[in-house]
């Protein structure tokens, strides 16, 4: 008997990648741009959305567009329009963290539905309902909680949930300009702004210096990255089961060859689950087209699916 299949969700940094990554397989992207949106792989303008929304809904696929921002005052004038452009462009839904953005929403896009991701502070089912109640129909599901603490999780749930499964995780994030200033107090300052994804920085630890944790700057200051990619397609069965709503395959920092191979890997096991649950097995040949591409400095993990988290 078929089960129902979860949703496979990619962030996107141009109509191109939307396009590429939706006939590749993902059922939903993620967009927008650094000014509402963090850590997201390029950006996207309002013109931009309504061409992907376009596309995404002639095939069967969702758009989702990133606000979650940390509000400023300043940012609070902008957003109403902001949001109203969403809306009228047809996007299925907005990420939000700050209660700002609900709030703005709920008087200038009521159509919009709400995920809110307050990153790794999502770690309760009674708080994700709590958003629930004013509006939200999703939780972005911490990925520091491990493998017991999210299927636990979801039969409580009274919104969907979304979990990360492949990809990089943030690890800090400041709004200061940490990098730019380091290097002025070496005595390097940097020409111009040229701090940001393309510029391939990363930092080491002395007593791990094999460990290189990407770092970059733009508009809502330094972002630190995980020196590890999680891949959980071995066990996505076990989340499958447990009824996780939304797959998030994280594509920052990486080329969209790469993404490719991971939609279709993880796209093959949620295919090959939803025919047959009962008779379902993890196809070690499903991670062949990932291995080939992986940057043989970043580890492929679990991340902390199999870790006793201690907050």
């Amino acid at each position: 008997m078929e089960g129902t299949k979860p949703e496979l969700l990619v962030p996107a940094g141009s109509v191109e990648e939307a396009v590429s990554f939706i006939s590749a397989g993902a059922d939903a992207v993620l967009v927008g741009e650094d000014k509402y949106g963090m850590r997201l792989p390029g950006e996207c303008s309002l013109e931009d959305i309504s061409q992907i929304v376009k596309y995404a809904h002639d095939h069967e696929a969702k758009v989702y567009v990133s606000v979650n921002t940390l509000v400023s005052n300043d940012l609070l004038e902008d957003l109403p329009a902001y949001l109203e452009g969403l809306e009228k462009a047809g996007v299925d839904a907005i990420e939000f963290g700050d209660p700002a953005v609900l709030r703005a929403a709920g008087s200038a896009a009521p159509g919009l539905k709400l995920h809110w991701n307050a990153e790794m502070t999502s770690t309760n089912y009674a708080t994700a309902n709590y958003w629930g109640t004013k509006g939200a129909s999703r939780v972005v599901v911490a990925r520091e909680l491990n493998m017991d603490e999210i299927v636990g999780m979801i039969p409580h749930l009274e919104v969907e949930a979304e979990v990360q499964v492949h990809g990089m995780t943030n690890i800090y994030h400041s709004k200061r300009r940490l990098v730019a200033s380091y290097m002025t107090h070496q005595g390097r300052p940097v020409e111009g702004t040229n701090l940001g994804k393309d510029r391939g920085l990363f930092l080491i630890e002395a007593e791990r210096q094999d460990e290189k944790y990407p770092i970059y700057e733009d508009m809502n200051g330094t972002h630190i990255m995980s020196s590890d990619d999680i891949c959980i397609l071995e066990d996505l069965h076990v989340l499958m089961e447990a009824g996780v709503h939304s797959f998030k395959i994280e594509s920052l920092l990486k080329p969209a060859s790469y993404t490719i191979e991971v939609i279709k890997a993880y796209r093959q096991a949620i295919e090959a689950f939803a025919k047959d649950p009962e008779g379902y097995a993890f196809e070690e040949s499903w991670l062949d087209g990932i291995r080939h591409l992986q940057d043989s400095e970043r580890e492929l993990s679990f991340g902390f699916f199999y870790k006793e988290q201690v907050y």
